[in-house]
């Protein structure tokens, strides 16, 4: 696992950022990094499709990184199998459609962490990581941008030199073990709902799951000039409580050129020592 990842490219109307940081208490203890990144791009042309996927694997538990890679492993190869049929449901705004077949998408993704962990001999309760993914069509009459995932972290929206936070707020009520039927919607399944995905073990093999964290999705529509984030917790709980580390990235992302990845590098890391966690994000940049 290195110290450090770094991601750039430009796609249809937007160019893309990324970088993960290992926190300061792990390189002192010389533990991994337990933020895992990766960016992927499906298609070619106007029927391309990017992911961006982060993961944090569960502090305290034996390859912890290795959860977090294989979540982005496992959500890009769902996507990557399904992307055609997930750019058509983006162009035609099939919100209801989108939801249920990522969260089925996420949940079978994470599944699998269960079943490496029985093959490692690991607690299947205590290896998992949270995931959080965004979508990007490379076609540049669509600007929908897609966010969604399970776990804490954090999505921002960067508009007119204000930060707005637009993580989307979901009831703990949702957080069981429940299929992911309709997802909260009565738009029903009808583009994703059979994705093509190989059947996953039988559940009876694995020991119970526990309550699942509440899945989040968000569709939005990006306007020229925009800033998305996402991010892992540990720059999230920063940006929510140092309002000099908002100011500061307001201004260095003011630029309608987005940094070089060195630029982009130094914005990411903590300028307090003392901050000790991993630091994974992702930053659009629409032109």
């Amino acid at each position: 696992m290195p110290d450090t990842v770094l991601e750039g490219a430009d796609h249809g109307t937007c160019a893309l950022r990324a970088a993960s940081v290992r926190g300061d208490f792990a390189r002192q203890q010389g533990q991994p990094r337990r933020d895992a990144l990766l960016v992927a791009r499906f298609g070619t042309g106007e029927q391309a499709l990017v992911l961006v996927a982060m993961a944090t694997g569960a502090r305290g538990t034996p390859g912890a990184h290795r959860a977090a890679a294989g979540a982005c492993r496992g959500i890009a190869q769902a996507v990557g199998r399904s992307h055609a049929r997930l750019v058509e449901d983006i162009r035609a705004a099939r919100r209801g459609d989108l939801k249920s077949g990522l969260h089925r998408l996420t949940d079978r993704s994470l599944g699998r962490l269960r079943v490496d962990a029985v093959e490692r001999g690991l607690d299947p309760d205590a290896y998992t990581a949270t995931l959080r993914c965004l979508l990007l069509p490379a076609d540049p009459e669509c600007r929908a941008r897609i966010f969604f995932g399970v776990g804490a972290g954090g999505l921002f929206r960067l508009r007119g030199g204000t930060w707005h936070d637009i993580e989307p707020r979901v009831p703990r009520t949702e957080a069981s073990g429940e299929p992911a039927a309709g997802s909260g919607t009565t738009e029903g399944d009808r583009a994703t709902m059979n994705l093509g995905l190989t059947v996953p073990p039988n559940p009876s093999d694995l020991p119970p799951e526990p309550p699942r964290e509440p899945f989040r999705f968000r569709a939005s529509l990006a306007q020229p000039g925009d800033r998305l984030l996402m991010c892992t917790a540990g720059l999230a709980d920063a940006l929510r409580s140092e309002p000099e580390l908002c100011a500061r990235l307001a201004q260095s992302w003011s630029d309608p050129i987005p940094p070089d990845p060195a630029a982009f590098l130094v914005d990411a890391r903590p300028r307090d020592t003392g901050d000790g966690d991993d630091r994974t994000l992702a930053a659009v940049w629409e032109a």
